[in-house]
């Protein structure tokens, strides 16, 4: 294909994408990428440009593009059985759901599975309020559950709600984000007064009985938002003292992503009653998780399925990529790998007086941008401008933040230091061009 027959097909798939999608259908860039392949830590655009992928689809390619492992268990079950729904049994299904007993912390042992992070999400909130036959959930500002009504009510982004909160007794307290504390305090001083203000919420906004609490152990996009050491040990202490359950929102934090441990729950002492997952679970194939105790588990109502839910396709998928994950000793690598990108990101701050704070665990990192670091006034201008040199230099990242000033990196668990010196690398160019 010449070059000219190249571009003429990225234009006409921009074209076509902006004439049949939604324009809610955001994408990425000024002029925006259509990819068309990807192998390991790299994806190709349709003009043959390759560029290192440091964002995974958002934390959901987790063990390589293509990677043929997991390939080959995707194909094989695409030629045995495709779809049964969750009316029949299906031996993949029955595989996962053991393995995920196995692996996940204290005594998590039956699962739901559905389609995506949302529905994942949807469920546990359903069985919270069934287990505990209450209706209040307690969640945090500046998270994110997804796209329904139940999960838009409780994210805690109004550039993420187009319409009000739809569900009823979903309540907000305030995150543990250190660096803007909402109460004006410093770690460890504050006592973690952030935790404390759970039990505040509970007892002025809600019956003073709840159905549960739920978080993500770190904030996704709310911009990798890591609470301190102790935050949620005490929280699950407010939650169980007013009768609620404790849910994990692992759907970025899950599978190795924050180095050593299967689930970033795990960093913290605490026992979670419900988890939920999806993303890079299944390294791009559609998939959601609801693992819960038995005793939550076995209140859920017996007529109930999921269409897709359980697809032995995504089940073979999610095997393939924890053995993977469990082969190439990936949560080690996670660790070690994120510590180096964590020290060149670190390096990037004493460079770069815009660059306001890093943090994230294992390779869940990002670098909140700021106008100046004394009143820490967010900078998003400076985050476009460096997408678009990053892109230039032919590697992608990502962004989040309340305030849209936060840069995000989601690199594959199999990265290795050379890909975080060509990210680190890109970086450092891009934010000398700011000046």
């Amino acid at each position: 294909m010449s070059t000219a027959e190249q571009k003429s097909t990225q234009s006409e798939t921009i074209r076509k994408h902006k004439e049949f999608l939604f324009p809610a259908v955001a994408t990425y860039y000024e002029e925006p990428l259509a990819l068309v392949r990807g192998q390991g830590e790299y994806v190709w655009d349709d003009e043959g440009n390759r560029y290192l992928d440091c964002f995974g689809g958002v934390l959901t390619v987790s063990v390589g593009h293509a990677n043929p492992k997991v390939n080959e268990a995707i194909i094989e079950q695409v030629k045995t059985i495709s779809h049964t729904s969750t009316l029949y049994a299906n031996k993949p299904q029955a595989d996962l759901a053991e393995k995920l007993y196995q692996i996940t912390p204290g005594r998590l042992k039956k699962s739901f599975f559905t389609n995506s992070g949302t529905e994942a999400d949807d469920t546990a909130i359903h069985a919270a309020k069934l287990a505990t036959g209450r209706h209040e959930i307690v969640v945090l500002r500046h998270s994110y559950s997804g796209r329904s009504a139940t999960a838009l009510s409780a994210t805690g982004h109004s550039t993420w709600r187009a319409l009000p909160a739809q569900i009823a007794g979903i309540v907000h307290a305030r995150a543990p984000y250190c660096y803007r504390c909402p109460l004006k305090l410093s770690y460890p001083e504050c006592g973690l007064a952030c935790a404390d203000d759970v039990e505040d919420v509970i007892m002025t906004t809600t019956t003073g009985e709840i159905a549960a609490f739920m978080a993500e152990p770190i904030l996704g996009v709310g911009g990798f938002i890591v609470p301190p050491p102790g935050y949620f040990e005490r929280v699950e202490e407010i939650t169980r003292k007013h009768g609620g359950l404790f849910i994990a929102d692992e759907v970025q934090t899950g599978w190795g992503r924050t180095g050593d441990k299967w689930f970033g729950i795990e960093h913290w002492n605490v026992e979670p009653d419900i988890i939920t997952s999806a993303k890079g679970m299944g390294n791009g194939v559609p998939i959601g998780m609801t693992t819960a105790t038995p005793e939550v588990a076995d209140k859920y109502p017996g007529l109930t399925f999921s269409t897709f839910g359980g697809n032995p396709v995504s089940m073979a998928a999610a095997l393939a990529v924890i053995r993977v994950i469990e082969e190439e000793d990936l949560r080690r690598n996670a660790a070690e790998v994120g510590a180096y990108l964590r020290a060149g990101l670190e390096g990037l701050k004493e460079k770069y007086k815009v660059i306001g704070d890093v943090r994230g665990l294992g390779l869940m990192q990002a670098i909140e941008l700021v106008k100046d670091r004394e009143t820490k006034e967010p900078d998003p201008q400076s985050v476009l401008r460096v997408f678009e040199e990053t892109k230039r230099r032919r590697v992608l990242i990502g962004k989040g933040g309340l305030y849209g000033n936060v840069i995000r990196t989601g690199m594959m668990l199999n990265s290795t230091k050379e890909h975080v010196d060509e990210l680190i690398s890109a970086l450092d160019a891009s934010f000398a061009t700011l000046g």
